[in-house]
């Protein structure tokens, strides 16, 4: 066999046009649906939070639905409703209060004067999201102790998304659900 003796440069500029040719070849030989390595840790796209869908009514501007984003307040959720207006009463709404999707956020107005409920009744239905150990207590058939449990119950569990969370309270039954289901709001 003769003996061949090629510059160095021409055997790198051979295995260039080698290596080019076959990643070429690669990309127009793979057939279409062909699997491709999975992007690294970098590459992955961030989880988009699904928004929250809640429904603000009372007194407020502009009541309605309105989505805001994993993690906000009610606070936010009335200032997406153009705020309060000067008839809210805000001191019985926690506006601290997350949210949690399909809520329905009642903000109160101030009764008139000479319009007040009697002493020890509640003048409307008891928001559970926001109502106070004081309005709870005043419910028929609810103490200071069940009060503190549903304050406790809300603080670790987030909003009441209906009444009928009420039932995982201890102290509180289905006769007493009943009992509280016209009287209560979420």
């Amino acid at each position: 066999m003769p003996d061949l003796h090629l510059p160095r440069r021409t055997v790198l500029l051979g295995a260039l046009v080698l290596a080019l040719a076959l990643l070429v070849a690669s990309r127009v030989l793979r057939p279409a649906g062909t699997a491709t390595l999975a992007p690294g840790p970098r590459m992955q796209a961030a989880r988009v939070p699904a928004p929250l869908v809640v429904h603000v009514v009372g007194a407020v501007r502009r009541p309605g639905l309105y989505r805001l984003r994993e993690g906000a307040r009610i606070a936010d959720a009335i200032a997406r409703a153009g705020g309060a207006t000067r008839r809210a009463q805000l001191s019985l709404v926690n506006l601290a209060a997350p949210l949690a999707d399909g809520v329905q956020i009642v903000v109160p107005a101030r009764a008139a004067a000479g319009a007040a409920a009697p002493a020890g009744q509640p003048s409307g239905p008891v928001h559970l999201n926001t109502a106070t150990l004081e309005e709870l207590d005043a419910l028929p058939g609810v103490g200071p102790v069940t009060a503190q449990k549903i304050l406790d119950y809300r603080q670790q569990h987030g909003v009441f998304a209906n009444v009928d969370e009420l039932d995982a309270i201890p102290g509180i039954g289905p006769a007493r659900l009943d009992q509280l289901r016209d009287l209560v709001q979420p």
